[in-house]
C-alpha cells in the first residue's frame, strides 16, 4: 500500500476540468471525495443485513455449494461492501480489494480490518491487474464494469488472472433500458425535494445550500464516471469472447428500482440522519417485498433487459 498514490478527496478546479477530458481520472476524483461518505449514501453496512444482500446476489449469479473460495479479488471495490460481506458469509477466505480510487481502496482495508478479515488492498486498474497468472479462485465486483472503459480488455485480465476452472461474478451492472428510467425518477425527485424545501415550513428538511451544490456538482460529474449501460446478452457476448465458459446473465429489480432510486434520491437531499430508523426499515422492507414480485411474478413477463440491474458470471475453462 506504502507505493500506492495517496486519495485526492477535494481535487482542484484545474483537475476537476481535465477530468471532464479523462474517464479514468473522473472516477478517481469523483470516488475519492465520496470515500468518506459512500457507506452512508448507499445505506451500506457490514450486518447482517447487507451480508444477504451480497450473497443474494452471488447466488442469482452463479451457483455456490456453499465451500469457500480460497483467494478472491474485487474489483472496483469501493469500501468493500461486496467482497467484505462475501467473506463474512464464508463465500471466501482471504481477499484483496482493488479500485482505481485511492480513497476507496483506504475505506475498504479499514473496514476490513474492523471486521477481522484477511484482506489487502492495492490501487488498480481494471484493464491491467498487476498480479500473476492464476493467482485467483474467484473475481467479483459489484457495479464497476460500467465505470470501465474497455470492458473486454477488463474481462480479459480477469480471465488471465483466474485459474483454470475459476469463477468471476458481476452484479449490480445497470442496463440500459433501466438506467433511463432510474436516473429520470432520479432527477424528478432531486428537483421536487430541493423546491419544496424550500417552504418556511419545511426548511429543517433542507439540506445547507453548500452541501446541495456540492452534491449537484458530484451528480454532473457522475456523467463522465458512469461510462456504460449494458444489454445482457452484449454482455454474455463480451464475455464469451474474453474466453469463459459457462457464462450467464440474468438480471433483478424492476419494480423494486422503481422504489429504490427516488428512495436514494430523497435521502441525499435532506439533511443526514433526519429521516430515522423507521424509515430505513421503510425503504428495506418495501425493496424488499417488490423485489419479491420482480423475481416470482414480473420475471416471467418482463424482458431481462427491462430490469435495471444486470449480473454475469462464467468460468475459465480447466
Amino acid at each position: 500500500m506504502s507505493s500506492d498514490p495517496v486519495p485526492t478527496p477535494h481535487a482542484s478546479a484545474e483537475q476537476v476540468e481535465a477530468a471532464w477530458h479523462d474517464p479514468k481520472l473522473a472516477n478517481v476524483l469523483y470516488h475519492d471525495w465520496e470515500a468518506g461518505t459512500y457507506d452512508e449514501k448507499w445505506s451500506i453496512s457490514y450486518d447482517e443485513r447487507c451480508i444477504d444482500y451480497a450473497v443474494g446476489r452471488f447466488r442469482i449469479a452463479a451457483p455456490w455449494d456453499g465451500r469457500p473460495y480460497l483467494r478472491a479479488l474485487e474489483l472496483g471495490s469501493g469500501t468493500g461492501f461486496f467482497l467484505l460481506n462475501l467473506m463474512q458469509a464464508g463465500v471466501a477466505e482471504r481477499g484483496v480489494v482493488t479500485d482505481l480510487s485511492p480513497g476507496m481502496v483506504e475505506a475498504a482495508t479499514r473496514n476490513a480490518a474492523g471486521l477481522g478479515l484477511d484482506v489487502e488492498g492495492r490501487v488498480v486498474d481494471g484493464e491491467h491487474i498487476p498480479f500473476p497468472d492464476d493467482s485467483f479462485d474467484l473475481v467479483v465486483g459489484h457495479a464497476v464494469l460500467h465505470h470501465i472503459p474497455d470492458v473486454g480488455a477488463a474481462l480479459r485480465e480477469v480471465y488471465r488472472v483466474l485459474e483454470p476452472g475459476g469463477r468471476f461474478v458481476f452484479a449490480g451492472e445497470p442496463t440500459t433500458v433501466g438506467d433511463a428510467y432510474a436516473r429520470t425518477l432520479g432527477r424528478w425527485t432531486w428537483k421536487a425535494t430541493t423546491t419544496l424545501t424550500k417552504l418556511p415550513a419545511l426548511q429543517g428538511w433542507r439540506r445547507p445550500q453548500h452541501e446541495l451544490d456540492e452534491s449537484s456538482r458530484a451528480a454532473a460529474l457522475e456523467s463522465v464516471v458512469d461510462i456504460h449501460t449494458f444489454d445482457p446478452s452484449d454482455l454474455e457476448h463480451t464475455a464469451r469472447a474474453a474466453g469463459f465458459d459457462g457464462v450467464r446473465a440474468s438480471s433483478e429489480e424492476f419494480s423494486a428500482a422503481m422504489l429504490g432510486w427516488p428512495v436514494r434520491t430523497f435521502e441525499a437531499a435532506v439533511p443526514p440522519g433526519k429521516l430515522g430508523w423507521n424509515w430505513a426499515m421503510f425503504a428495506y422492507h418495501g425493496w424488499q417485498r417488490l423485489s419479491w414480485v420482480d423475481e416470482h411474478l414480473l420475471a416471467r413477463v418482463v424482458p431481462r433487459g427491462w430490469f435495471y440491474n444486470a449480473l454475469i458470471t462464467g468460468t475459465k475453462p480447466r
